[in-house]
């Protein structure tokens, strides 16, 4: 069964200035990893639609959105916050992303592919409900879970995230639903400083302290995210894949290495080949050094190719 990779070309558009860390080069990185290694060939590429309203609407609500539409400058750039802005190209990006997450569902879960990743950007793990942060402005991996249960039926979904930064919009989306169970691992403390405390039933949040490595974020999965993964049995798998908790990225201070995505990518293959057919969407969130990005991002796609 084909593994599909999924992008556009507004994410290379979408751009908040000189020198700031998530940038379109963060594709260019990937895309030249997986020609160079030769794991591009193996993949089936596809164009993002863009994501219609009634598709973002089920995650945030009608005035949100209304207002990231009015944000939309014409020319420069508009802040939301100081880490976070619009160019006149960002609102086509963040819905093409957020549509890339739904072409994914659908594919998977047709039956087309068996597994996908979104090379997308702005991410979107950050955006709450009703806010926008952390460079994000649309939850991409919320919406192609929504979509998955309310187009699809489907009864069960686990969201994973092992991007470095906590996936607080996510959790401000699924909290409290039990059709959704959200597993995590990020540093702490570190920005968005949250996710360890009054924590929802369906969220496994597992903080580590700046430093920790490979053993840490193992035990980590082995102890924490499968146990309750099995229990969950999901449907589907998404993944909000950040390669930040990289040694050698330049924003946090964790230790993993491309070794420890292809490994914890393995786990989220068997969970998802005992439970949901597996059926794994994984999209992009952030990774900022960029040598770093592509070499992970091409261990954690061989992995999906592979299984």
């Amino acid at each position: 069964m084909p593994t599909a990779y999924i992008t556009h070309p507004s994410s290379l558009l979408h751009d908040m200035g000189p020198y700031h860390p998530e940038c379109p080069d963060r594709l260019h990185a990937i895309g030249d990893r997986l020609i160079s290694s030769g794991l591009d060939g193996y993949l089936f590429h596809y164009t993002a639609p863009p994501a219609t309203r009634e598709q973002i609407a089920r995650v945030h609500g009608h005035d949100y959105i209304d207002t990231i539409e009015a944000a939309s400058p014409a020319a420069g750039l508009h802040f939301i916050d100081p880490d976070t802005a619009l160019n006149p190209h960002s609102l086509d990006a963040a819905r093409h992303a957020a549509g890339a997450l739904v072409m994914a569902t659908d594919l998977v879960v047709r039956g087309e592919c068996i597994r996908a990743f979104c090379a997308v950007r702005p991410p979107g793990h950050h955006a709450e409900r009703n806010r926008a942060m952390g460079f994000c402005l649309f939850n991409n991996v919320a919406v192609g879970a929504a979509h998955a249960m309310a187009a699809h039926g489907i009864r069960r979904v686990a969201v994973i995230d092992f991007d470095v930064h906590h996936g607080n919009g996510t959790e401000d989306i699924f909290a409290g639903d039990p059709r959704v169970l959200m597993a995590s691992t990020f540093q702490h403390p570190l920005y968005p400083y949250c996710g360890t405390e009054n924590v929802a039933a369906n969220m496994v949040n597992i903080p580590l302290p700046a430093g920790s490595g490979s053993d840490a974020f193992r035990d980590a999965v082995r102890e924490h995210w499968i146990p309750a993964l099995h229990r969950h049995m999901p449907e589907i798998v998404y993944v909000s894949a950040g390669f930040d908790a990289h040694r050698e990225d330049p924003l946090a201070g964790l230790k993993l290495t491309e070794a420890d995505y292809a490994w914890v990518t393995r786990e989220l293959v068997d969970v998802a080949n005992r439970h949901g057919k597996g059926r794994i969407v994984s999209t992009l969130e952030g990774g900022y050094a960029l040598s770093a990005l592509g070499r992970s991002v091409a261990e954690h796609i061989r992995e999906l190719l592979a299984a």
